[in-house]
């Protein structure tokens, strides 16, 4: 395999193709349920309700979990929302984002029947998809907050403007790859699990690109130089470029074919040199 490679399709399609036990380290966000638009049929996040959406993560991740190594890690990145009937708002499938096409916040605006919501609940994803996913075989280890020096400006007044998200780092066994010394505190303590990071220019065409920081950061403390990295939601590259910048391969997978090209592009950008296939 060569250094950085996308594969373009829907990642329920393309994982079982990856060998079993090839992937040391899985660093990935998946769209947010009800978000965006990523114009295609087949995309997670426009699922009709956030039960479907929890239930599909559950078995893209059951492939990766048979990809990774026996010691290997996945640092999952999800991202919450509140319920709501009717009007519009920063979170949510009712959010107001400038790519929607097909403007599927309209088409799920209204309170899921599920999990008791009731109207403008905060709907708890990242932890229902984390405690799913526990359910499904994988261990939960860790739940990290991701805290961002700048927040995304919402016209709320009656709750806090939200400035975290969740990263929870799974394993597939109880003996793990996780390389305490490959990152610490700058005292030299063990590294906290809440991750203060500034946001990233966001000139690359794809409409929710995460730090290439809080990729590097997983990276790091889940694999080794010469190690294949798994991203199957792999957006504008990010976690490719992240990995590669380490000295690790990468593999992605992305559902938009347009997406996949910017990837690529980045990736060369970044390192000239990419032995890209």
């Amino acid at each position: 395999m060569k250094d950085f490679k996308i594969l373009t399709g829907d990642s329920l399609a393309i994982l079982p193709t990856l060998e079993p036990e090839s992937v040391q380290c899985t660093v990935t966000s998946p769209p947010y349920w009800g978000l965006r638009d990523y114009d295609h049929p087949a995309q997670i996040g426009a699922e009709s309700s956030p039960e479907d959406y929890v239930n599909n993560l559950v078995r893209i991740f059951r492939e990766v979990r048979r990809a990774l190594r026996v010691d290997g890690t996945l640092w999952l990145n999800v991202g919450d929302g509140y319920a709501r009937n009717g009007g519009t708002g920063g979170h949510g499938p009712n959010a107001i984002v400038g790519n929607t096409r097909r403007l599927i916040q309209r088409r799920n605006c209204k309170v899921p029947d599920c999990w008791g919501l009731k109207d403008r609940d905060l709907m708890g994803l990242p932890w229902r998809v984390a405690f799913a996913l526990q359910a499904d075989g994988w261990i939960l280890r860790s739940r990290i907050t991701w805290i961002k020096k700048t927040a995304m400006p919402e016209s709320v007044k009656n709750r806090p403007t939200s400035a975290t998200e969740e990263v929870f780092l799974f394993a597939k066994s109880t003996n793990y790859l996780y390389n305490p010394e490959a990152l610490r505190e700058p005292s030299g303590a063990n590294l906290r699990n809440y991750w203060i990071l500034g946001p990233e220019s966001n000139g690359n065409g794809h409409p929710a690109a995460f730090p290439r920081e809080l990729a590097r950061r997983c990276i790091l403390l889940g694999s080794y130089a010469g190690d294949l990295i798994l991203d199957p939601f792999g957006g504008s590259g990010t976690t490719g470029i992240a990995a590669n910048e380490l000295g690790r391969r990468a593999v992605l997978i992305e559902i938009n074919p347009e997406y996949a090209r910017i990837g690529e592009k980045r990736a060369t950008t970044f390192q000239p040199q990419l032995h890209l296939s």
